[in-house]
């Protein structure tokens, strides 16, 4: 079922929606990027369609909401521990066809994983997802070729902006139950989504361990300068660390944090006794760009990666993931012949 309705009708839609849920979209945040007097799209609680950036890519993704940067787990005293509180209100989140098939790798590593994380699923059983139409490529984007230009229907209903008027494909019937109370046009909406992008990259289907062992590693070693940018603003990188704080000089008094990390920092992968499994920033990238386009999809079924480009939207050395991936799969070709 779609609605189409002016923008003014339709923030009363959200005002209604505001009223249960928080909302979230991208909000364009002036003079708060990473250069002097640039802007940052990130996201943030909404109140209007006005208070939304859509004509842009979101700088970071969504991911915060359901994994914070940092989170208290629980705290501990010599004899006990107790559970952190934990802020779950209901809320829906807008995103494009990319990000939320993101979620679906995120549910993958906290829920389906071998056993559910807890503290996930308190959040994520309270969260709804809005569909932002993406009627064009941006920058560095590759859903088209990664298969995750059009959205599965996990959303409760989509936006399209048009002029004046905002169409939406509606599944809830929660929300139906607004637009109609608004007596709303009705008629067949299908979200916008991008049927082409400038950038393109062929994935192999098996990748051979020789590739592993490949020298078009080793020009990362000098490349990359660490620096972590690629995974804080991936919606599907998961890795995280766990620091306990201390309270007491005697360590037995505290809370334990769960705190977001990167395979691509130095020192991600030391472990007791000096060891480190990934030395160079070569091996550290072989590692992240084999799990996104080959582990994940060969234990769930699809990749990992969606083909947002934000990490080639900010990576200081212009490292482009997207040309990776087309070096593996030109590797694997020479290995075949």
């Amino acid at each position: 079922m779609g609605y189409v309705v002016s923008k003014e009708a339709f923030d009363k839609v959200l005002q209604k929606l505001g009223e249960k849920y928080r909302l979230y979209a991208p909000v364009r945040k002036a003079g708060e990027g990473r250069f002097t007097d640039t802007d940052v799209v990130r996201y943030d609680f909404v109140k209007s369609l006005e208070d939304m950036e859509l004509d842009a890519k979101s700088d970071y993704a969504f991911k915060e909401i359901l994994t914070p940067l940092s989170q208290t787990l629980f705290f501990f005293t010599e004899g006990e521990t107790k559970e952190a509180d934990m802020d779950i209100s209901d809320a829906i989140v807008f995103l494009r066809a990319c990000d939320l098939h993101a979620v679906k790798s995120l549910d993958d590593i906290y829920l389906r994983n071998r056993f559910e994380d807890p503290f996930y699923k308190k959040i994520r059983e309270h969260i709804k997802f809005a569909l932002i139409g993406c009627a064009s490529s941006f920058d560095n984007c590759f859903c088209v070729d990664m298969g995750t230009n059009i959205a599965p229907e996990d959303y409760i209903f989509s936006i399209d902006v048009a002029g004046d008027q905002v169409k939406s494909k509606v599944i809830s019937e929660e929300v139906a139950e607004i637009f109609d109370s608004l007596s709303a046009k009705k008629e067949e909406v299908t979200p916008a989504h991008v049927s082409d992008n400038p950038v393109h990259v062929e994935i192999p289907d098996q990748i051979p361990n020789s590739v592993f062992k490949s020298d078009i590693w080793d020009e990362y070693s000098s490349r990359c300068i660490g620096c972590g940018r690629c995974n804080v603003v991936c919606p599907t990188c998961t890795c995280f660390t766990m620091q306990d704080t201390f309270y007491s000089e005697n360590g037995k008094v505290g809370e334990r944090r769960r705190v977001a990390a990167s395979c691509m920092i130095n020192g991600y992968t030391n472990v007791a006794g000096g060891g480190q499994y990934r030395k160079s920033q070569g091996e550290r990238m072989r590692f992240k760009v084999l799990h996104k386009i080959s582990d994940h999809k060969k234990r769930f079924g699809h990749n990992m990666c969606v083909g947002c480009g934000r990490c080639d939207d900010v990576c200081p050395e212009y490292i482009k993931f997207s040309n990776i991936i087309n070096k593996v799969n030109n590797a694997v070709e020479e290995e075949g012949r």
